[in-house]
């Protein structure tokens, strides 16, 4: 096991200084190598969300012949556990174990879930798609329990191991040490996505479950590589009978604290308008502008661009003393001109706008979360840094996952309008349903800056704070 680890570290530390923007998160008390090998868990999630909400789609309506509706209420069953990433974060501030760890259970009892899931899902989706002797409840039942034991891995995993990264950095690295672990989520994102493509070029069966239990053993390998000596034992913070306080009080006093509780509904508008173009912008681009599916899937590649250059101006300007909710803002403000510039393309036939519309998107993501994560972890006190993470990851979970079906459906909803006439001989085409989505985001985008806005200046979010010295952002997942 160390010598692995030793491999893998010493090879991404080398890769760090040259490529990545972050070389300066480590630490004395945190090294980089240290820090790197904590991130294999992002890249274990990073590695589930493509196959969850990418793949995997493709491959059961396509290959299978699963119907659309089913495997998309599939999909959204591990957004169930996001809302309770509060809780998870808040129990492995105050977990009672004999042992002396807390983020390690949840950390590897999340990891036990998403090897399970992703053990039973070939086999279950297979059954669901018709191949098999019996039917009834068997396939619906298996993949409904085979997503949601992933999800509820994924989001256990999450929580515990940002709040892990958060206890091991010292105060004035904490933002840059948890930034650094949702780069590599992104990263984990694209390498698996470019990786799964290629091994599904010639689909079969077999081979659909020769990755999916390959992911399984690789979750698990992963995550305890990164879990490996992180976590020093406690006994004395984790012992039994020692006064804890109740979820209920730590939640008031968080959302006591300046203002939160208008932060996550900045978070939730934010994210939501950001979200709910997910599935829309490949279809928008191939059905509207025609562009070839190489074309589309390049679309990925520009936004998560966009996303590393806001994470670039971040850097600069956080390290400067940047106010974190004028970041958020401008963020804000990037992406209602990046929605305009998808709407004009399609009237200006501009194959070039919708382009820098898609780049700009990521950009004005990365800078809006930025300044979230940023302000969110300002507000962290004591040793309750799993509760702040919980909750404002569960804010950004849960908007996203609810914007995108809404941004499906209302899609729908309108394109269908736009085919019976209803609204009217002007609004006819493809691009109506995608463009009231787009429209949508933008009236969301102008709300979250009223929401920001009172906020900028306030305490917590300025200059003297040691979360805004750190040059990364979370990326959306």
């Amino acid at each position: 096991m160390s010598s692995i680890a030793g491999i893998l570290t010493r090879g991404l530390q080398r890769l760090g200084p040259r490529f990545l923007p972050f070389a300066d998160a480590g630490t004395r008390e945190l090294p980089l190598g240290r820090l790197l090998r904590l991130s294999l868990f992002q890249v274990s999630v990073g590695m589930a969300v493509v196959l969850l909400n990418g793949t995997l789609n493709r491959v059961t309506v396509v290959e299978l012949g699963i119907p659309t509706w089913l495997i998309s209420l599939m999909v959204s069953l591990p957004l169930l556990f996001a809302p309770l990433r509060t809780l998870i974060g808040f129990r492995s501030d105050h977990h009672v174990s004999a042992l002396g760890w807390r983020r390690v259970p949840y950390i590897w009892m999340g990891t036990l879930l998403q090897f399970a899931g992703f053990s039973i899902m070939p086999f279950a989706l297979l059954v669901l798609g018709g191949d098999a002797h019996w039917q009834g409840p068997i396939g619906p039942a298996g993949a409904a329990l085979a997503f949601l034991l992933v999800g509820a891995g994924l989001h256990t995993t999450q929580t515990a191991g940002l709040a892990l990264a958060t206890d091991l950095a010292p105060p004035q690295a904490r933002p840059r040490a948890v930034a650094l672990l949702y780069v590599m989520l992104l990263l984990g994102m694209v390498a698996s996505s470019l990786i799964f493509g290629q091994l599904l070029a010639d689909f079969s069966q077999k081979r659909l479950i020769q990755i999916l239990q390959a992911a399984a053993v690789a979750t698990l390998a992963l995550n305890l590589i990164a879990l490996w000596k992180q976590e020093a034992r406690d006994p004395t913070r984790t012992r039994a009978g020692r006064s804890s306080p109740a979820f209920r009080d730590s939640w008031a006093d968080y959302l006591a604290g300046g203002r939160v509780a208008r932060l996550l509904v900045a978070v939730a508008m934010g994210t939501a308008a950001f979200s709910m173009q997910d599935i829309l912008l490949e279809p928008y681009g191939g059905q509207v502008l025609h562009l070839t599916v190489g074309a589309t899937t390049a679309l990925t590649a520009l936004s998560a661009g966009g996303t590393l250059l806001a994470f670039a101006l971040a850097a600069r300007q956080l390290s400067r003393g940047a106010d974190a909710y004028r970041l958020s803002g401008l963020g804000a403000v990037v992406g209602v001109f990046a929605f305009a510039a998808v709407l004009l393309s399609a009237p200006m036939e501009s194959t070039e706008v919708f382009r820098l519309g898609t780049f700009l998107i990521g950009f004005g993501a990365g800078l809006f979360s930025v300044g979230t994560l940023t302000a969110a972890m300002g507000k962290t006190h004591g040793d309750e840094s799993g509760l702040a993470l919980g909750a404002w990851g569960a804010v950004q979970a849960t908007a996203a996952g609810v914007a995108i079906a809404a941004g499906g459906a209302l899609r729908d909803v309108f394109a269908q309008l736009a085919a019976n006439d209803v609204l009217g001989p002007v609004l006819t085409g493809p691009a109506v349903g995608y463009g009231a989505v787009y429209a949508l985001e933008i009236v969301l985008l102008f709300m979250t800056l009223a929401a920001v806005g009172p906020l900028a200046g306030t305490a917590g979010a300025g200059r003297t704070t040691a979360s805004n010295r750190f040059g990364l952002a979370e990326f959306p997942g």
